[in-house]
């Protein structure tokens, strides 16, 4: 059984159980940055594409959420992205970290 300060880093059983090892995969400030960015501007898009009706430009979703995090991740956290082995937690993660920056649960 892991102790309060050991983190799992494999074989999750809930997102409860990933969510603090995804928060390990982003300690580097940047790096989070780089994934609220990403994710503001995945929401400013999908917000473009319903009052413009140009579902078209979806296509630049996951070029643009997936862009900013993995550059995030190789040029400045140095580790794989979670969501190669993870992508369900990870995905959920993201918004989840999402919120708390904007609540600044996890500071920016």
């Amino acid at each position: 059984m892991a102790t309060a300060t050991e983190i799992k880093t494999d074989g999750f059983q809930s997102f409860a159980e990933f969510y603090p090892f995804y928060l390990q995969e982003h300690s580097d400030k940047t790096c989070r940055r780089l994934h609220f960015i990403g994710s503001t501007l995945v929401l400013a898009l999908i917000a473009y594409v319903i009052f413009t009706s140009q579902p078209i430009l979806l296509w630049a979703l996951p070029v643009i959420g997936y862009g900013f995090a993995w550059v995030g991740h190789f040029m400045f956290e140095k580790n794989k992205p979670a969501t190669f082995k993870y992508p369900i937690y990870s995905l959920m993660a993201d918004w989840v970290m999402y919120k708390d920056i904007l609540t600044r649960k996890i500071e920016w």
